[in-house]
């Protein structure tokens, strides 16, 4: 019994960090095809034009692979080490470009939330099996 209040927990938690970042995701994808202050923040940051339409589509196939439960674990590895990696660049950028502490901190509030998706995948990818038996 207590095994399934855990399972069920740890199951919320990475649904909710997960949603949370597919959300954000989501919405910069949108920003970033449709909203011309997004190009201007593009340029802003010293990124060529196509950049932004690459990033779009890099981070909507990220989406997709961290939602949909019948990928497997080994390509969901590559989707967060790839959002891990925009994460990070995102802050440098924002920083060297002298933009404001709190548009500096939003991609490391993203990588936190984004480690305890990945975190909470692992426990219940490995709880999982135990369960079953």
């Amino acid at each position: 019994m207590l095994d399934n209040r855990k399972m069920k927990k740890d199951k919320i938690i990475y649904w909710t960090a997960t949603g949370i970042i597919a959300l954000m995701m989501s919405f910069s994808v949108y920003a970033y095809l449709t909203q011309e202050s997004v190009s201007l923040g593009f340029r802003h940051l010293g990124f060529p034009g196509y950049f932004r339409i690459e990033l779009a589509i890099a981070k909507f196939l990220g989406i997709v692979v961290l939602v949909v439960p019948q990928i497997p674990s080994r390509i969901k590895e590559w989707a967060y080490a790839g959002f891990a990696i925009t994460f990070i660049s995102a802050n440098i950028a924002h920083i060297n470009s002298g933009d404001p502490m709190a548009k500096a901190m939003m991609p490391i509030i993203a990588l936190v939330i984004l480690v305890i998706s990945y975190i909470y995948l692992h426990k219940i990818k490995t709880v999982a099996p135990v369960n079953a038996k």
